[in-house]
């Protein structure tokens, strides 16, 4: 085929076209004639499509047809004889020799030449045909141009137009002169056109990349100012920015900017100010309209990449802005008109300054702008507060008009597009641009240091404190009304610009602090409050829409620990008389006016709640922190919030039922509106829960269960606590589950079913949505990552002992003969009996995932039975060790045999761990458990496992020192117990001084012998001064009949595990049973005539004391088994304040102490609850952990103390807490909490991140841990603290409403 024929080269031309069309937008961004070259000769390397396009497979068909037959000889001749070329020289070689025979042919030669000839004609008439459309083009365009000049100013600027959607044609360097020339201002307009409508069809990087560009970019600038050339310039100037780098686009920008500048010096415009109109559609106005469109346009897409480029450039750019902003007429106008500035124009584009937004809020760019603020334009900033000052004056001076000057504009500027504007609509534009600046400049340091400003007709320079009063001010006149739309008019009006403002500001801790806490802008943003509380008339125009507003900013600075801070502890508001107060103060009053409906001035009802709400939430978010529950529980805001509850769910209950003929709407309305205010209440009373004490007031208030069944409602849909709680109700969750009550509530509400079904849904059912392409991975770990939330939740909710008892307490296992594959646990009890006691082939055939499902199981009973009240419910009720060691002498090799080997599994690891953990009693030196992972190594698993007790002894580890044969000499070493109380009065005194000089120098002093003779004499001290006295003296004699007295399991297993603990102390004799069983009898009937009877339905109220005596056994270890001597100790200690805190028991259902009906211990609500407040002051960094993790600080304190520490320190620490706490006074209770907290501060950090703090807290010991090393700090927290602490530990007889 050596010719083609006139269909060949139609089909050709028409291939071709298609090709260039494909390769379009390479084409398009070359940048020069040269780079599009490259770009076709490397095709073929850079497209994948390259051989699927049309053109490539007609040349690959064409060169196929020409030159196939030469290639099969060439290749024949040269595969003959002996091969060599196929084998010895490689493939390649054949390849490389058939080519270069092939190149050299005759028809080779004859096929380039044909189709060189062939394409020459198909590209000059692709040419051709191209000019021709060119032509057609230019002259549409001119017509459409010449139509246009007298058309409206429309939205569709130049710059709107894509330059990607264009054809370009390459140009040479010398028809880029040509064009330069034709282009001066000296030359015809019709010249000067048709050279913009060359130029526009022009790649731009090849005209921005000429050698001509200077001239040329000064001609195309002079040609902005020509109104039939403007567009035209724009349209270039436009693809340009989108299609050159910065260090080209910034001289466009630069010179834009230099243009508009001399079009405003060169023509000044004004307009009218009030009422009258002003068109924006002139030819002038109009025309530089358009050009600061594309300027905005932009600044706002610059920021996306000037960092990429030198900052020079951008500086360049942020100055030519910064420069044209500053344009400023010194010639004065008349009255009634006004200088029109590049600001009005630009404010009407982008009136919420997004320009500047986008400018500030990167620091690359931030830097640079604010330095050229400083130095060399701040009279934008003056020029920016001015115009927030000539608002804020204008609104006060239309406060006594019947008609609202400003009203109109707000609604009106940022509506649809117009043509007309008032002279007052645009200098609203301007102060919405001004304000929108100023915010972004507050948030910012650099841009804080640019106030105090001066203005014009104010003595002294405005402030920041000044600039936010006056912002506070203008939110004042222009409230958003309550019952608004959130249209983007609405977004404009004055009140939505400055809460913007505000919530900015409050976001940022330092900013807040320099501009928000000063004492000026409280005044202000209170004042209204404290004019209502006067009985004074305020000057808001909608004081309910106005109050509301306040309410927000305050409930968001109370958010910050330094906001609520300065709400508490400030008096900084003048109420009445030179009297000042606290703000937390005139919120909560203005709270209890509002509930209590006594504000006449504010009579809507709607109005009333919605405002009554707003301020109910300013209180939550002080009363939800222990410090601001201090300060607000004098008010009794909970009792009042519960009596408005009580009412309205009373009305709730009496709304009519709707009727035919009845206006329904109304009807339904109203009952909306009052549920909704229901849930406010409801709401506002639960978040007392989120402190202890709080939790207390709640359950006052009798709302308890409405409240938790509320909050499960809101937790099963995942609802937001609040706009400003970020973690979930998991911290309200566990306080609320560390009483009996909270456990109470939250089982009647369904919250433990939902837990529990949601368990077994993840354990065993799995998921259903995913297919069996994906199945579900074989887990690894002991708890599954999907089940670990689950877990968590488990472990918070039965974290305290109590919630166990009322969860557990006369529970029966079901242990049913057959469990159908569908049946799911719904309860605690279901959960053990499926998953722990898992003890008959039944339960182990109802699982589907045996394995992990016990071992779930197992991991869950060692966590509870960290709690030592915890695990003696479990064994008396369920025989939990006896199943565990019925089931590890079944995991035997031969089961026949009593000497068979134990098969180490995970279940029998996990099982013994248990064992262990259950079994003995001691501090991290005092015990050993065996680790639940195997080791490397032949010998896997070296600890011994064991079916029966006793426990091998390798788990029980020898004292290193005998803790109670100090001889008598050793007392000497302690000067207080050799002197006589009667002879010094102030012994008590020195024996403080001396027993904190012995516990921080020689604290192993204090042990033994000397430890309780300290104790006895202390304690008689103490107990027969009247002042020291807090309980009436105990009267106690001793019963014959004691022998009688029934102790419960629990009580007999609290026994067995004192008798093995002081066992292994040597502390007791072998016949120490009888002295402590009848010390406990002697206790029990004691403390019975303490308590006072109750109708509780709680279990843990019903039938004495939920768990065992711990410290009653502590004292009979530290007497050495000595039962007269700690039946004395106690007697006397049941008088004293310390009583109340160190031993759970006495204090538990006492007659002196009316709240205890509650069901809540002072050990919870007071002690724990000091203990959160002080960590957030003093280990500010575990608090935080806390409140993220969904666990509380209060839990693992009411966990430890309950159970005197045992397992968790060493006797010779349990020993000094107790004397600590005896000695010290009682608050230390709290400070040796704190002081724990801050040892294991750097593990609670780290266990946190990987979500083990909850079992580590539980299942570990407190390693490392002396008191006498931490009693200095505990000193300086009661220098600190008593105060408070102390003071209120002393009213607790005393009711808490």
């Amino acid at each position: 085929m050596f010719k083609l024929s006139a269909e060949d080269k139609a089909e050709l031309q028409s291939l071709l076209k298609q090709l260039l069309r494909s390769i379009n937008d390479r084409i398009a961004d070359a940048e020069s004639t040269e780079c599009a070259e490259e770009i076709l000769l490397h095709l073929e390397e850079t497209d994948k499509n390259f051989h699927n396009y049309e053109f490539v497979r007609y040349l690959r068909q064409y060169v196929e047809s020409s030159l196939g037959t030469v290639v099969e000889e060439e290749t024949k001749s040269l595969t003959r004889g002996d091969g060599q070329h196929g084998i010895g020289s490689g493939l390649d070689t054949l390849i490389h020799a058939v080519i270069q025979s092939t190149r050299d042919s005759t028809e080779y030669q004859q096929m380039m030449q044909n189709l060189k000839n062939t394409m020459t004609m198909v590209v000059e008439s692709l040419i051709n045909k191209f000019e021709e459309d060119q032509m057609r083009k230019e002259v549409m365009l001119k017509e459409k141009q010449h139509s246009q000049f007298n058309s409206q100013y429309t939205d569709n600027c130049s710059d709107s137009d894509s330059s990607f959607n264009q054809s370009y044609a390459f140009i040479r360097q010398e028809q880029l002169q040509a064009l330069a020339d034709n282009l001066n201002s000296s030359r015809p307009k019709e010249m000067r056109w048709e050279a913009l409508q060359a130029l526009c069809c022009v790649n731009p990087a090849d005209v921005l990349s000429c050698e001509c560009w200077s001239s040329l970019r000064k001609n195309l600038c002079a040609a902005l100012t020509d109104p039939d050339l403007s567009d035209d310039v724009l349209q270039f100037f436009a693809k340009s920015f989108s299609s050159s780098p910065l260090n080209v686009t910034r001289e466009i920008y630069t010179s834009l900017a230099n243009s508009v500048e001399s079009s405003f010096m060169s023509q000044k415009q004004s307009f009218p100010t009030g009422s009258a109109t002003i068109n924006i559609n002139g030819p002038e106005i109009s025309r530089l309209l358009k050009q600061i469109r594309l300027m905005n346009d932009f600044q706002k897409e610059v920021t996306t990449f000037w960092i990429r480029h030198p900052e020079k450039y951008m500086e360049e750019v942020i100055e030519s802005t910064l420069h044209l902003l500053s344009f400023h007429h010194k010639h004065t106008s008349p009255a009634t008109q006004k200088v029109l500035e590049p600001i009005h124009l630009l404010a009407l584009l982008d009136i919420k300054a997004t320009w500047f937004k986008k400018w500030m809020h990167g620091c690359y760019s931030r830097t640079v702008v604010l330095r050229l603020l400083e130095r060399n334009y701040k009279s934008l900033v003056v020029a920016a507060l001015q115009q927030c000052i000539h608002y804020s004056e204008s609104c006060e001076r239309s406060t006594n008009e019947t008609t609202d000057p400003q009203s109109a504009e707000q609604q009106s500027v940022g509506s649809v597009q117009r043509s007309v504007y008032t002279g007052r609509e645009l200098e609203y534009a301007v102060f919405v641009h001004s304000l929108c600046v100023l915010g972004k400049l507050l948030i910012y340091n650099n841009g804080r240091k640019l106030f105090p400003i001066r203005v014009r007709e104010r003595k002294d320079p405005v402030s920041l404190t000044d600039l936010v009063v006056i912002l506070i001010n203008i939110m004042y006149q222009h409230p958003k009304p309550t019952h608004s739309d959130t249209s983007d008019t609405d977004s404009l009006s004055p009140s939505c610009l400055v809460m913007e403002v505000l919530w900015m500001i409050c976001e940022r801790t330092e900013c807040a602090a320099d501009c928000l806490y000063p004492t000026p802008v409280i005044e202000t943003l209170l004042a209204p409050v404290i004019a209502l509380l006067n009985g004074q008339q305020t000057k808001l125009k909608f004081p309910a829409a106005t109050l509301t507003l306040i309410a927000d900013i305050l409930a968001r600075i109370a958010n910050t620990d330094r906001g609520l801070a300065l709400f508490l502890y400030e008096k900084n508001l003048v109420v009445a008389h030179s009297e000042r107060t606290f703000p937390a103060h005139v919120v909560v009053q203005l709270t209890l006016r509002l509930l209590e409906n006594e504000l006449s001035t504010i009579n809507e009802s709607d109005r009333s709640h919605s405002l009554c709400g707003a301020f109910m939430f300013v209180c939550r978010q002080i009363y939800n922190t222990c410090e601001g529950l201090q300060v607000l529980r004098p008010y009794g805001l909970h009792t009042a919030v519960a009596a408005a509850w009580k009412r309205t769910s009373s009305l709730s209950e009496r709304v009519p039922t709707p009727v035919p003929g009845a206006t329904s709407e109304t009807c339904t309305l109203e009952l909306q509106n009052m549920l909704i205010w229901e849930e406010t209440l409801l709401d506002s009373l639960l978040n007392f829960a989120a402190t202890p004490k709080g939790l207390l007031l709640l359950q006052q208030t009798g709302a308890i269960n409405d409240c938790v069944s509320f909050m499960f409602s809101r937790f099963i849909k995942k609802l937001q606590v609040s706009r400003c709680e970020k973690f979930g109700y998991g911290v309200m969750v566990t306080q609320v589950a560390a009483t009996a009550p909270g456990a109470a509530a939250l089982h009647s509400s369904g919250f433990v079913k939902a837990l529990a079904v949601e368990l077994w849904s993840v354990l065993e059912c799995g998921r259903e949505d995913v297919g069996v392409v994906h199945p579900k991975p074989t887990p690894m770990d002991p708890i599954d990552g999907s089940c670990l939330k689950s877990f968590l939740s488990f472990v918070n909710l039965l974290s305290s002992s109590r919630s166990v008892w009322e969860l557990l307490g006369r529970q029966p296992l079901a242990n049913k003969s057959e469990y159908t594959l569908r049946e799911m646990p719904t309860s605690i009890p279901d959960l053990i009996d499926r998953l722990i006691a898992v003890n008959s082939d039944a339960k182990i055939h109802s699982l589907f995932h045996y394995e992990q499902s016990h071992t779930f199981g197992l991991r869950l009973l060692s966590v509870l039975c960290s709690n030592l009240d915890s695990f003696l419910l479990l064994e008396s009720q369920y025989n939990i060790c006896s199943m565990l060691l019925q089931s590890q002498r079944e995991n035997v090799l031969e089961l026949d045999t009593d000497d068979g080997e134990f098969i180490i599994d995970n279940l029998s690891v996990e099982r013994n761990h248990v064992l262990v953990r259950v079994s003995v009693v001691g501090g991290p030196s005092e015990r050993k458990l065996p680790p639940r992972a195997l080791q490397e190594g032949e010998d896997s698993y070296p600890w011994p496992m064991f079916s029966s007790y006793p426990l091998p002894h390798c788990y029980t580890l020898n004292p290193t020192k005998s803790h109670h044969n100090s001889p008598d000499s050793e007392i000497s070493t302690f000067p207080p117990l050799s002197k006589d109380l009667k002879n010094e009065e102030n012994w008590m005194e020195v024996c403080r001084t001396q027993y904190s000089k012995a516990m921080t120098s020689k604290p192993n002093i204090l042990t033994g012998k000397v430890l309780a003779d300290l104790l006895e004499k202390v304690v008689a001290h103490l107990s027969n001064s009247s002042a020291e006295c807090f309980f009436p003296p105990a009267e106690y004699k001793e019963e014959k009949n004691v022998t009688r007295v029934v102790l419960s399991s629990v009580e007999q297993l609290g026994i067995n595990t004192c008798l093995r603990y002081g066992s292994d102390l040597k502390l007791l004799a072998d016949d120490a049973v009888n002295a402590s069983t009848l010390l406990m009898k002697h206790i029990k009937i004691f403390l019975s005539t303490q308590k006072v009877k109750t109708a509780s339905e709680l279990i843990s109220q019903q039938g004495g004391y939920p768990g065992h005596d711990w410290l009653a056994s502590t004292v009979f270890l530290i007497m050495a088994g000595d039962m007269n001597r700690s039946l004395g100790l106690l007697l006397n200690l049941s008088s004293l304040l310390t009583s109340a805190f160190i031993w759970p028991a006495r204090i538990d259902a006492s007659v002196h102490f009316p709240v205890e009906d509650s069901g809540i211990p002072p050990l919870y609500w007071c002690t724990a609850h000091y203990v959160e407040m002080l960590l957030k002051a003093e280990v500010p960094l575990v608090h935080s952990v806390f409140r993220m993790s969904g666990f509380t600080a209060s839990q693992m304190c009411l966990h430890w103390l309950t159970q005197c520490f045992w397992n968790y320190l060493d006797w010779t620490e349990i020993c000094h807490y107790i004397s600590t706490c005896v000695v010290m006074g009682p608050d230390y209770q709290v400070y040796m909490c704190v002081s724990i907290f801050k040892h294991l501060q750097p593990d609670i950090l780290q266990l946190t991140q990987s979500q083990e703090l909850q079992v580590f807290l539980k299942e570990d010991p407190i390693r490392g841990f002396e008191v006498g090393e931490y009693l200095s700090f505990m000193k300086e927290l009661e220098r600190s603290y008593r105060h408070i602490v102390l003071t209120d530990m002393k009213t607790i007889s005393k009711s808490v409403h």
